[in-house]
């Protein structure tokens, strides 16, 4: 049996076909015939062309929107504070034709997140003081004209409409000040649209679960800030909406958790904890040291993996609804930049990332002062100590982390601190001392597991958060194996880059230390009868291109990375050439509404500022 890969108006005109020569001789002659819908076998990627900013690691092409009008891409360029409006109609070479700023809805203001719906442009803008309330602005996506601006929370980061257009939603993040000093409220924006007004702003807040802190943290939601209330320490990151346009979903990556909307009474009605990835169960595999010259990916019993999901996408299928997570993982890192906080003064920031061979020196936290040790955390204890009995294939005694903590081993990844240490029933630490043993008057920590951040994988989840399925050490198996090529004619070895970065070149295994590849957007695409993902990776690149039509059992179908020049040491200086680093955001273009008629992918990539289009192909028999 021949398969072929074939375009989508050849499908489209094969389906036509199908359908004129179906009719049966007592159908009425003047009515026409319903085309058959022609789903792929299968898909692969293919580079058409890019726009480029020529802007390096200022992340100059963020978040890309499509407005099919007018055969137009509109792109986050948060290096202007503004979108960059691209003139799509030749799709292999777009270019820039004008730029929209947001000045005239709030002075000293930058644009955050766009979505595009029916003629229309909704922008999420971020104040001049990040902490102060927000605005979202409606724009006639032919004019760019100001239509309607609101004000909204604190911090409006992504936005997206309800199916049928009758709702804006803007998930506003609400981070804190890098001293922490000031930390707002998350919450979600409901805005009704009427024809081209915003005509009413309702809140889905979450002081209503203020008073659940201590349930929440035991059923495993991340609320750890200092001082922070439920309501300050739950920050909404991305927005996922269902078929029936009734319910939202709002990934709470720093949180580790979900929370579920009621649209129409703007209401949070749960927050689902998301649970966390065994990195000591079989398929579940890790590369965890960026110090060790070689790939290896291996079961680390005890280590476990924060899913902390930053984009997700919601789909239906045999009348259930499921949603899509890019499992990146975000560690609070505040005040890094501030000499004071690590010289001892907790009042200028809170970071909760700490090196594992850092955390569990048996020296002690005091060696650390002034580098990297978290005063909150020095005010818990003066040292930590691994669990001999979880942590003994490696090396760990009552005593001593062992073997555990070398750099070829364990002590490379970075990790949480404010996760994992054994507690007494009151939820404060458990005390030892130095010689393993539990005492009050001891004055280290004992760590029953490590966590990480992300999951590097992405995962299917029901409409109750439940773990359907996750896509476990696939990304990294694939970057390890002679299958997976790099480069838009797919002829450089991923295996010599496995999990590189994307600001530097030359850089194997230069992110096993931390998230890996880092799953960072998703968006989905119908084609036929078929549902598939594309998920961005953020630091080795390239979107991954996944079957989801059956949630249960998902199956991987291409991988395309266009960044070309993989081995200078400073990528900036060969911009043009570089091709495409850092994805960001990721929108799918349907054939019916693409200019060339075939389905497509447009990929913002925020390091090297450019905008990259990709050609989806169907794979038929």
């Amino acid at each position: 049996m021949n398969k072929w890969i074939i375009a989508a108006s050849s499908v489209a005109m094969m389906a036509a076909v199908a359908g004129c020569n179906s009719g049966s001789d007592d159908d009425d002659e003047n009515l026409p015939e319903t085309p058959e819908v022609v789903t792929p076998e299968s898909i692969s990627l293919a580079y058409l062309g890019r726009y480029s900013s020529g802007v390096f690691g200022a992340s100059a092409a963020e978040i890309p929107a499509y407005d099919p009008v007018n055969q137009q891409i509109f792109i986050v360029n948060a290096q202007k504070g503004a979108v960059d409006v691209l003139d799509a109609s030749d799709v292999a070479n777009p270019t820039l034709v004008q730029t929209l700023t947001v000045e005239t809805v709030a002075a000293g203001a930058v644009v955050n997140s766009i979505a595009y719906k029916g003629g229309y442009l909704a922008v999420a803008i971020e104040a001049a003081t990040k902490t102060d309330p927000g605005y979202v602005a409606l724009f006639d996506a032919t004019t760019l004209e100001l239509l309607a601006s609101e004000q909204v929370g604190a911090q409006p980061d992504m936005l997206t409409f309800t199916p049928d257009g009758s709702y804006l939603l803007v998930a506003n993040e609400g981070e804190p000040s890098n001293d922490y000093s000031v930390d707002p409220e998350g919450s979600i924006s409901i805005l009704s649209i009427n024809e081209a007004d915003l005509v009413e702003v309702k809140t889905a807040g979450f002081a209503a679960f203020n008073a659940q802190k201590t349930a929440l943290q035991q059923a495993g939601v991340r609320i750890f800030g200092p001082g922070a209330s439920v309501a300050q320490d739950l920050e909404p990151e991305y927005i996922a909406i269902s078929a029936d346009n009734t319910t939202a979903w709002v990934s709470l990556q720093e949180n580790n958790a979900l929370a579920k909307v009621d649209i129409a009474s703007a209401t949070v009605t749960e927050i689902l904890p998301l649970g966390y990835k065994d990195h000591g169960l079989a398929g579940n595999g890790i590369d965890v040291s960026d110090e060790d010259d070689a790939i290896n990916i291996q079961l680390w019993p005890g280590l476990m993996g924060m899913y902390q999901p930053d984009a997700i996408a919601a789909y239906e299928t045999a009348g259930k609804t499921y949603l899509i997570t890019a499992n990146e993982g975000d560690a609070r890192a505040w005040g890094e930049d501030d000499q004071a906080y690590w010289d001892g003064d907790a009042s200028k920031g809170f970071v909760e990332e700490f090196r594992m061979k850092s955390l569990t020196d048996s020296r002690g936290f005091n060696r650390r002062v002034g580098d990297d040790l978290a005063p909150q955390l020095h005010a818990m204890a003066e040292g930590a100590l691994l669990n001999p009995e979880v942590f003994a294939y490696c090396g760990a005694t009552t005593t001593d982390r062992g073997g555990c903590g070398e750099d070829e081993q364990l002590g490379r990844l970075t990790v949480a601190w404010t996760d994992g240490y054994r507690k007494n029933e009151d939820g404060t630490p458990m005390m030892f001392d130095t010689t393993g043993i539990a005492n009050p008057a001891g004055d280290r920590l004992m760590y029953d597991n490590l966590y990480a951040y992300g999951a590097r994988s992405f995962s299917i989840r029901d409409e109750d958060g439940n773990l359907v399925w996750d896509s476990a050490d696939q990304f990294e198996q694939y970057f390890a194996s002679a299958d997976c090529m790099l480069g838009s004619n797919r002829d450089i070895p991923c295996v010599d880059y496995f999990n590189a970065t994307h600001d530097e070149g030359d850089t194997f295994d230069n992110r096993s230390d931390n998230k890996g590849p880092e799953p960072e957007g998703v968006t989905l695409g119908k084609l036929g009868e078929k549902t598939f993902a594309f998920i961005g990776l953020e630091r080795i690149g390239g979107v991954m291109a996944y079957d989801v039509t059956d949630p249960t059992a998902p199956v991987f179908v291409d991988y395309l990375n266009t960044r070309e020049d993989w081995t200078s040491e400073d990528p900036e200086a060969v911009l043009a050439d570089a091709g495409d680093l850092g994805p960001e955001g990721l929108v799918f273009i349907s054939a019916e509404d693409s200019p060339n008629g075939e389905a497509l992918l447009v990929i913002g990539n925020e390091v090297s500022g450019t905008t990259a289009v990709y050609q989806v192909n169907q794979i038929v028999e």
